[in-house]
Protein backbone atom coordinates (compact mmCIF):
# COMPACT_ATOMS: atom_id res chain seq x y z
CA UNK A 1 0.00 0.00 0.00
CA UNK A 2 1.09 3.05 -0.48
CA UNK A 3 2.31 5.81 1.94
CA UNK A 4 0.01 9.33 2.15
CA UNK A 5 1.78 11.65 -0.33
CA UNK A 6 -0.53 14.55 0.84
CA UNK A 7 0.14 14.07 4.64
CA UNK A 8 3.43 12.77 4.35
CA UNK A 9 2.17 9.96 7.04
CA UNK A 10 2.60 6.36 6.07
CA UNK A 11 -0.72 4.38 6.88
CA UNK A 12 -0.54 2.20 10.20
CA UNK A 13 -2.10 -1.46 10.75
CA UNK A 14 -3.41 -2.52 13.64
CA UNK A 15 -0.37 -2.25 15.92
CA UNK A 16 0.70 0.99 14.76
CA UNK A 17 3.33 -0.30 12.72
CA UNK A 18 4.14 1.18 9.21
CA UNK A 19 2.69 -1.01 6.49
CA UNK A 20 5.58 0.14 4.02
CA UNK A 21 7.74 -0.86 6.72
CA UNK A 22 9.96 2.44 6.94
CA UNK A 23 11.28 4.00 9.94
CA UNK A 24 9.83 7.40 11.08
CA UNK A 25 12.13 10.22 9.91
CA UNK A 26 13.77 11.86 12.73
CA UNK A 27 12.88 14.91 14.68
CA UNK A 28 14.09 17.80 12.53
CA UNK A 29 16.56 20.22 14.43
CA UNK A 30 15.98 23.34 12.97
CA UNK A 31 12.44 24.57 12.03
CA UNK A 32 11.58 27.94 11.10
CA UNK A 33 8.76 28.61 13.17
CA UNK A 34 6.84 26.63 15.64
CA UNK A 35 4.13 26.58 13.09
CA UNK A 36 6.40 24.26 11.40
CA UNK A 37 7.12 22.21 14.15
CA UNK A 38 3.69 21.64 14.68
CA UNK A 39 3.47 20.41 10.64
CA UNK A 40 6.71 18.36 11.15
CA UNK A 41 5.97 14.93 9.71
CA UNK A 42 7.22 13.02 12.84
CA UNK A 43 5.18 15.38 15.64
CA UNK A 44 2.01 14.64 13.00
CA UNK A 45 2.89 11.16 13.09
CA UNK A 46 2.77 11.04 17.23
CA UNK A 47 -0.66 13.33 17.58
CA UNK A 48 -2.25 10.29 15.10
CA UNK A 49 -1.42 7.39 17.17
CA UNK A 50 -1.88 9.70 20.20
CA UNK A 51 -5.92 10.70 19.36
CA UNK A 52 -6.03 7.06 17.82
CA UNK A 53 -4.87 5.60 21.26
CA UNK A 54 -7.03 8.02 23.43
CA UNK A 55 -10.13 6.74 21.31
CA UNK A 56 -13.38 8.94 22.46
CA UNK A 57 -16.47 10.56 21.52
CA UNK A 58 -17.33 12.41 18.00
CA UNK A 59 -17.37 16.06 18.05
CA UNK A 60 -20.25 18.04 16.51
CA UNK A 61 -19.79 16.55 13.42
CA UNK A 62 -20.03 13.06 14.69
CA UNK A 63 -16.65 12.12 12.47
CA UNK A 64 -15.16 9.12 14.79
CA UNK A 65 -11.86 8.16 15.42
CA UNK A 66 -11.40 5.25 13.16
CA UNK A 67 -12.71 7.74 10.40
CA UNK A 68 -9.76 9.76 10.83
CA UNK A 69 -7.59 8.71 8.76
CA UNK A 70 -9.15 8.90 5.45
CA UNK A 71 -10.43 12.18 6.04
CA UNK A 72 -7.08 13.33 6.21
CA UNK A 73 -5.84 11.05 2.87
CA UNK A 74 -8.95 13.41 1.39
CA UNK A 75 -8.69 16.93 2.65
CA UNK A 76 -5.39 17.01 4.88
CA UNK A 77 -4.02 19.53 1.96
CA UNK A 78 -6.30 21.64 2.02
CA UNK A 79 -6.55 21.77 6.02
CA UNK A 80 -2.41 22.14 6.42
CA UNK A 81 -2.60 24.91 3.52
CA UNK A 82 -5.59 26.54 5.92
CA UNK A 83 -2.93 25.99 9.37
CA UNK A 84 -0.21 27.28 7.22
CA UNK A 85 -2.00 30.75 5.91
CA UNK A 86 -4.08 31.30 9.07
CA UNK A 87 -7.44 30.53 7.69
CA UNK A 88 -8.03 27.82 9.87
CA UNK A 89 -11.51 27.96 11.78
CA UNK A 90 -12.01 24.97 14.47
CA UNK A 91 -15.25 23.75 15.46
CA UNK A 92 -17.24 24.41 18.83
CA UNK A 93 -16.60 21.30 21.25
CA UNK A 94 -19.96 19.76 22.22
CA UNK A 95 -20.54 20.49 25.80
CA UNK A 96 -21.07 17.21 28.30
CA UNK A 97 -21.41 16.73 31.73
CA UNK A 98 -20.47 14.15 34.01
CA UNK A 99 -21.43 12.91 37.20
CA UNK A 100 -19.21 13.87 40.28
CA UNK A 101 -18.73 11.97 43.48
CA UNK A 102 -19.87 15.00 45.10
CA UNK A 103 -22.89 14.82 43.05
CA UNK A 104 -21.80 18.42 40.94
CA UNK A 105 -21.24 17.48 37.41
CA UNK A 106 -17.80 18.33 35.42
CA UNK A 107 -18.28 20.13 32.52
CA UNK A 108 -16.64 18.35 29.26
CA UNK A 109 -15.99 19.92 25.77
CA UNK A 110 -15.27 17.76 23.59
CA UNK A 111 -13.89 19.00 20.28
CA UNK A 112 -14.15 17.22 16.59
CA UNK A 113 -11.48 14.39 16.08
CA UNK A 114 -9.86 16.59 13.13
CA UNK A 115 -9.66 19.57 15.68
CA UNK A 116 -8.44 17.01 18.74
CA UNK A 117 -5.42 16.23 16.12
CA UNK A 118 -4.34 19.31 15.71
CA UNK A 119 -4.55 20.41 18.90
CA UNK A 120 -2.76 17.16 20.21
CA UNK A 121 0.20 18.27 17.56
CA UNK A 122 -0.19 22.17 19.35
CA UNK A 123 0.57 20.69 22.50
CA UNK A 124 3.11 18.32 21.98
CA UNK A 125 5.25 21.22 20.35
CA UNK A 126 3.94 23.64 23.60
CA UNK A 127 5.00 20.77 26.40
CA UNK A 128 9.00 20.65 24.19
CA UNK A 129 9.10 24.67 24.68
CA UNK A 130 7.25 25.00 27.98
CA UNK A 131 8.60 21.78 30.38
CA UNK A 132 11.81 23.31 31.26
CA UNK A 133 10.46 26.39 32.89
CA UNK A 134 7.72 24.89 34.81
CA UNK A 135 8.53 24.43 38.58
CA UNK A 136 9.61 21.46 40.03
CA UNK A 137 6.64 20.95 42.15
CA UNK A 138 4.39 20.70 39.51
CA UNK A 139 3.57 17.35 38.38
CA UNK A 140 0.40 16.86 36.37
CA UNK A 141 0.69 16.60 32.98
CA UNK A 142 3.73 16.34 32.36
CA UNK A 143 5.97 13.61 31.04
CA UNK A 144 7.73 11.37 33.84
CA UNK A 145 5.74 13.16 36.68
CA UNK A 146 2.49 11.78 37.99
CA UNK A 147 0.05 11.98 41.66
CA UNK A 148 2.44 9.37 43.54
CA UNK A 149 4.98 11.83 42.77
CA UNK A 150 3.30 14.58 44.05
CA UNK A 151 2.03 12.83 47.22
CA UNK A 152 5.33 11.77 47.86
CA UNK A 153 6.95 14.88 48.50
CA UNK A 154 3.84 16.39 49.97
CA UNK A 155 4.68 13.22 52.68
CA UNK A 156 8.36 14.37 53.11
CA UNK A 157 7.43 18.10 53.45
CA UNK A 158 4.94 17.26 56.49
CA UNK A 159 7.65 14.71 58.31
CA UNK A 160 9.63 18.06 57.73
CA UNK A 161 7.80 19.87 60.30
CA UNK A 162 5.22 21.71 58.08
CA UNK A 163 2.05 19.81 59.61
CA UNK A 164 -0.46 22.57 58.48
CA UNK A 165 -2.06 22.40 55.25
CA UNK A 166 -3.49 25.36 53.44
CA UNK A 167 -5.81 23.91 50.66
CA UNK A 168 -6.93 26.15 47.98
CA UNK A 169 -9.97 25.17 45.84
CA UNK A 170 -9.48 27.17 42.47
CA UNK A 171 -13.28 27.45 41.55
CA UNK A 172 -14.20 26.00 38.03
CA UNK A 173 -10.94 26.95 37.01
CA UNK A 174 -10.70 24.68 33.68
CA UNK A 175 -13.95 27.03 33.03
CA UNK A 176 -12.70 30.34 34.11
CA UNK A 177 -9.15 30.99 32.75
CA UNK A 178 -8.75 34.83 31.46
CA UNK A 179 -7.83 34.31 27.26
CA UNK A 180 -6.03 37.86 27.66
CA UNK A 181 -3.93 36.61 30.47
CA UNK A 182 -3.34 33.55 28.56
CA UNK A 183 -2.45 34.96 25.13
CA UNK A 184 0.33 37.34 26.72
CA UNK A 185 2.02 35.03 28.74
CA UNK A 186 2.45 32.81 25.61
CA UNK A 187 3.78 36.23 23.42
CA UNK A 188 5.76 36.84 26.08
CA UNK A 189 7.74 33.35 25.17
CA UNK A 190 6.24 32.98 21.51
CA UNK A 191 6.90 35.02 18.43
CA UNK A 192 4.75 32.97 15.75
CA UNK A 193 2.04 34.44 15.10
CA UNK A 194 0.33 32.00 12.86
CA UNK A 195 0.11 29.55 15.98
CA UNK A 196 -0.99 32.20 18.48
CA UNK A 197 -3.70 32.96 16.21
CA UNK A 198 -4.41 29.15 16.22
CA UNK A 199 -4.37 28.83 19.70
CA UNK A 200 -6.31 31.94 20.27
CA UNK A 201 -9.30 30.54 17.98
CA UNK A 202 -9.10 27.11 19.73
CA UNK A 203 -10.06 29.30 23.03
CA UNK A 204 -12.98 31.22 21.22
CA UNK A 205 -14.28 28.39 19.20
CA UNK A 206 -17.65 28.40 20.90
CA UNK A 207 -19.65 25.36 22.86
CA UNK A 208 -22.24 23.77 21.73
CA UNK A 209 -25.25 22.56 24.52
CA UNK A 210 -27.76 20.82 22.75
CA UNK A 211 -27.71 21.74 19.08
CA UNK A 212 -27.32 25.53 20.45
CA UNK A 213 -23.50 27.34 19.88
CA UNK A 214 -22.67 29.54 22.51
CA UNK A 215 -19.19 31.95 22.58
CA UNK A 216 -16.62 30.98 24.81
CA UNK A 217 -14.54 34.35 26.37
CA UNK A 218 -13.24 32.21 29.05
CA UNK A 219 -11.48 29.09 29.91
CA UNK A 220 -10.00 26.26 27.93
CA UNK A 221 -12.53 23.31 28.18
CA UNK A 222 -11.74 20.06 29.74
CA UNK A 223 -11.59 17.18 27.14
CA UNK A 224 -9.22 18.75 24.79
CA UNK A 225 -5.61 17.67 23.85
CA UNK A 226 -5.02 21.61 24.45
CA UNK A 227 -6.28 22.51 27.74
CA UNK A 228 -3.65 20.65 29.73
CA UNK A 229 -0.64 21.87 28.67
CA UNK A 230 -2.43 25.46 28.68
CA UNK A 231 -3.57 25.04 32.19
CA UNK A 232 0.04 24.46 33.78
CA UNK A 233 1.26 27.65 31.16
CA UNK A 234 -1.58 29.45 33.11
CA UNK A 235 -0.71 28.51 36.70
CA UNK A 236 3.23 28.51 35.92
CA UNK A 237 2.59 32.21 36.98
CA UNK A 238 1.73 30.92 40.49
CA UNK A 239 4.33 28.37 40.98
CA UNK A 240 6.53 30.54 40.74
CA UNK A 241 5.25 33.63 43.02
CA UNK A 242 4.94 30.67 45.47
CA UNK A 243 8.40 29.91 44.96
CA UNK A 244 9.22 33.82 45.31
CA UNK A 245 7.47 33.67 48.75
CA UNK A 246 9.33 31.05 49.63
CA UNK A 247 6.30 28.53 50.33
CA UNK A 248 6.54 24.57 50.44
CA UNK A 249 3.86 23.90 48.06
CA UNK A 250 2.93 21.02 45.70
CA UNK A 251 0.85 21.27 42.49
CA UNK A 252 -0.71 19.00 40.60
CA UNK A 253 -3.18 20.82 37.31
CA UNK A 254 -5.54 23.04 39.32
CA UNK A 255 -5.06 20.98 42.74
CA UNK A 256 -2.59 22.48 44.96
CA UNK A 257 -1.55 23.07 48.74
CA UNK A 258 0.77 25.12 50.75
CA UNK A 259 2.36 23.56 53.72
CA UNK A 260 3.43 25.90 56.65
CA UNK A 261 4.24 25.52 60.42
CA UNK A 262 1.39 26.80 62.40
CA UNK A 263 -2.42 27.92 61.69
CA UNK A 264 -1.60 31.64 62.15
CA UNK A 265 0.62 31.40 59.05
CA UNK A 266 -1.46 29.24 57.43
CA UNK A 267 -4.50 31.37 57.55
CA UNK A 268 -1.64 34.71 56.68
CA UNK A 269 -1.00 32.32 53.08
CA UNK A 270 -4.66 31.93 52.31
CA UNK A 271 -5.51 35.84 52.83
CA UNK A 272 -2.50 36.28 50.51
CA UNK A 273 -3.19 33.87 48.47
CA UNK A 274 -6.67 34.81 47.83
CA UNK A 275 -5.74 38.14 46.94
CA UNK A 276 -3.39 37.09 44.39
CA UNK A 277 -5.21 34.90 42.46
CA UNK A 278 -8.10 37.28 42.03
CA UNK A 279 -5.58 40.22 41.28
CA UNK A 280 -3.10 38.59 39.02
CA UNK A 281 -5.08 35.43 37.57
CA UNK A 282 -7.87 36.71 37.43
CA UNK A 283 -9.73 33.19 38.90
CA UNK A 284 -11.93 32.68 42.17
CA UNK A 285 -10.83 30.59 45.48
CA UNK A 286 -13.34 28.49 46.39
CA UNK A 287 -14.24 29.76 49.81
CA UNK A 288 -16.51 26.72 50.72
CA UNK A 289 -13.91 24.13 49.55
CA UNK A 290 -10.79 25.69 50.69
CA UNK A 291 -9.19 25.77 54.42
CA UNK A 292 -6.52 25.78 56.32
CA UNK A 293 -5.91 22.31 58.65
CA UNK A 294 -3.85 19.29 59.27
CA UNK A 295 -2.84 17.84 56.57
CA UNK A 296 -4.19 14.50 58.08
CA UNK A 297 -8.03 16.11 57.47
CA UNK A 298 -7.87 17.09 54.24
CA UNK A 299 -7.95 14.79 51.06
CA UNK A 300 -5.16 15.56 48.03
CA UNK A 301 -5.80 13.75 44.84
CA UNK A 302 -7.71 11.49 46.52
CA UNK A 303 -5.13 10.61 49.11
CA UNK A 304 -5.29 10.87 52.59
CA UNK A 305 -2.46 11.90 55.04
CA UNK A 306 -1.80 10.27 57.92
CA UNK A 307 -0.85 11.33 61.37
Amino acid sequence: MAPVKQLSLPLENAEGESEMGNPVEPKSTFCSSLIDRVLERNNLLRALKQVRRNKGAPGIDGMSVDDLLDHLKQYWPQIRQQLIDGSYKPKPVRRVEIPKPDGRKRKLGIPTVLDRFIQQAIAQVLQEEWDADFHDQSYGFRPNRNAHQAMRYAQNTVRQGYSWAVDCDLEAFFDGVNHDLLMEQLKAKHQDRQLLRLINRYLKAGIQINGVTQTSTEGVPQGGPLSPVLSNIVLNQLDWELERREHRFVRYADDFVVFVKSREAGERVMKGLQRYIGDSLRLKVNTQKSAVDRPWKRTFLGFTFSQ
